[in-house]
C-alpha cells in the first residue's frame, strides 16, 4: 500500500491525513502529555460507561414514574408538601419514584417514597455548583452528561408528573412531549400538577401555537392538568386512560 494511504480500522487516511505512527504505537508509547484523556475519543468511553452503569443499575427497577420540578421549592410551601404526597402515593401504588435527586420538589418526592418503604430513585447530574443527591434517595446514580441521564428517565419511567419548575423542568417536559408527538415513545402519560402554574402556558399553546398551526388539536390530548394527587396518580399510572376508554 502506498505510503500516502493508510487504513486504520474503519478509517481511511490519504495524502496529508496519513499519520506517521500506528494506533498501537501511540497506545504503547510512554511519552507525551495527558491531554488525551480530555479528547472526544476518550469522552465516548465515558459516555458508554454512563449508559452501561445506568442500564445495569435500573434494569430490574420495575414500574416507575418520573417526577420533575424545581430544585428551588422551599420546604414550607404547598408544592413541597404535594411532592411528598406524590412520592408516598406512587410507592403505595407499587411504583418507584424517579427524580433528579436534588433538593426542592425532587427531595420532597424522594422523601415521600422512602417514608413508606418505596424505591426512591435519584438520577443526579454534575453541575458547576455543588448539588449532591438528597438524603432520601435509596437508589442513586450521578451522571456527567445530561443526555445519558435523560435516556434513563425515558427508558425506565412509564409516565411523568411535572410539577412547577424553571428551565430545567420545561426542558424535560417539552423533550418528553416531542418524543411522544413523533412516536419515539408510545403510551406515555404526562400529568401537569398545579393548575395555577401550568394553565397560562396551556392557554398560550391553545391561543397561539395551535391557532397558528404549529401543532394539531390532538397534541393537546398529550397533557393532563390537575391539582389532585390521587387524580395525578390515577392518570399517570394508566387508570385514568383506562376509565376514559383510551
Amino acid at each position: 500500500m502506498s505510503k500516502r494511504v493508510r487504513t486504520q480500522g474503519p478509517v481511511i487516511r490519504r495524502q496529508g491525513q496519513v499519520q506517521h505512527t500506528t494506533t498501537d504505537q501511540r497506545l504503547l508509547s510512554g511519552k507525551g502529555d495527558a491531554n488525551w484523556i480530555h479528547s472526544d475519543q476518550w469522552r465516548i468511553l465515558r459516555i458508554q460507561a454512563e449508559f452501561v452503569e445506568g442500564f445495569s443499575t435500573l434494569a430490574e427497577l420495575g414500574p416507575a414514574i418520573g417526577v420533575f420540578g424545581s430544585a428551588r421549592t422551599p420546604k414550607d410551601t404547598p408544592a413541597w408538601q404535594a411532592g411528598v404526597e406524590i412520592g408516598r402515593a406512587l410507592a403505595r401504588a407499587g411504583y418507584s419514584a424517579i427524580t433528579g435527586g436534588g433538593p426542592g420538589i425532587m427531595e420532597a418526592v424522594n422523601k415521600g417514597a422512602a417514608q413508606v418503604g418505596g424505591t426512591s430513585v435519584g438520577l443526579g447530574i454534575e453541575l458547576p455548583f455543588e448539588q449532591a443527591l438528597n438524603k432520601h434517595v435509596t437508589l442513586g446514580i450521578n451522571f456527567r452528561y445530561f443526555f445519558a441521564r435523560k435516556v434513563m428517565f425515558l427508558k425506565y419511567s412509564q409516565g411523568f408528573i411535572v410539577m412547577p419548575g424553571g428551565f430545567g423542568t420545561f426542558d424535560e417536559l417539552f423533550e418528553a412531549l416531542t418524543l411522544i408527538q413523533t412516536r419515539k415513545v408510545t403510551s406515555f402519560p404526562i400529568v401537569l400538577f398545579g393548575t395555577a402554574f401550568w394553565a397560562p402556558l396551556l392557554d398560550w399553546i391553545r391561543s397561539t401555537v395551535l391557532t397558528d398551526g404549529y401543532i394539531s388539536e390532538d397534541d393537546l390530548d398529550l397533557l393532563t392538568i390537575t391539582d389532585s394527587v390521587p387524580e395525578a396518580i390515577r392518570w399517570v399510572t394508566g387508570a385514568g386512560l383506562a376509565s376514559n376508554g383510551t
